[in-house]
């Protein structure tokens, strides 16, 4: 089956009924798009499934059958990891206001060691480098976050840490 602009499109994924679980049954393919979008801002598939109404395991089973929504998925994940660590660093650096949303840092800068691997994997396959080179690098801004916080993250000392260990910016 080829659209308008030539290019082929692949065959519609065939989802089995329990990965439809608690799916509107008038979904349409644009739950991907909402998808993706979510999970860059929240790094997290089942918030981002549930605000495209889409069962996880549907998206799951996307993933696993189709190589360009697998891609779209890592680039969206690194969105969110980079959101995370730009969240990170703002805390440490400006503090947090009375009124300002619960944020733990100690937790983040855990979820980001966590996954760097994950991260590192993928922005070599996006062509950020090699995995090696990202994952150094990786390293170098999580230890420099780690400084900060325990030197009281009042983002005036060590400034020029995360620059100098960073080649992803």
């Amino acid at each position: 089956m080829t659209s308008s602009s030539g290019k082929r499109r692949a065959k519609p994924t065939k989802i089995n009924p329990a990965f439809k679980a608690g799916e509107k049954p008038n979904l349409t393919r644009h739950w991907r798009t909402l998808f993706l979008d979510s999970l860059a801002e929240t790094s997290n598939v089942s918030e981002a499934a549930r605000r495209a109404n889409v069962n996880p395991s549907r998206a799951y089973k996307v993933r696993r059958e189709e190589p360009d929504f697998a891609s779209a998925w890592r680039v969206a994940l690194m969105e969110g990891y980079a959101h995370l660590e730009m969240e990170t660093l703002h805390r440490l650096r400006n503090g947090t206001a009375k009124d300002d949303p619960k944020f733990d840092i100690a937790n983040a800068l855990r979820l980001l060691a966590m996954h760097k691997d994950t991260i590192a994997r993928a922005m070599a396959q996006e062509g950020g480098g090699s995995e090696a080179d990202v994952l150094a690098s990786i390293n170098a801004k999580i230890a420099a976050m780690r400084r900060r916080e325990e030197a009281g993250g009042d983002g005036r000392q060590n400034t020029s840490e995360l620059a100098q260990g960073s080649k992803i910016d």
